[in-house]
């Protein structure tokens, strides 16, 4: 077997997850839906979206990152 030097890719198997959200959350949500397609001349579906703006939460921020690297 050869030596590569890419690793291999994590699993990317999409997982269902199951939320209620209240009526503003989902008005907001749509609004963002909104402005993405007016940035980028596509619309996309919330749900493709909420992935990305969880995220990009997540990865910014550093409390929860600091926290996460000590374990």
């Amino acid at each position: 077997m050869s030596t590569i030097k890419l690793a291999k890719l994590p699993d990317k198997t999409p997982i269902k997850l199951t939320i209620m959200m209240t009526p503003d959350l989902q008005q907001s949500l749509q609004d963002y839906a909104g402005a993405y397609a007016a940035a980028y001349g596509g619309a996309l579906p919330v749900a493709e979206l909420v992935p990305a703006i969880l995220s990009a939460y997540l990865e910014g921020d550093r409390g929860f990152q600091r926290q996460r690297g000590q374990k």
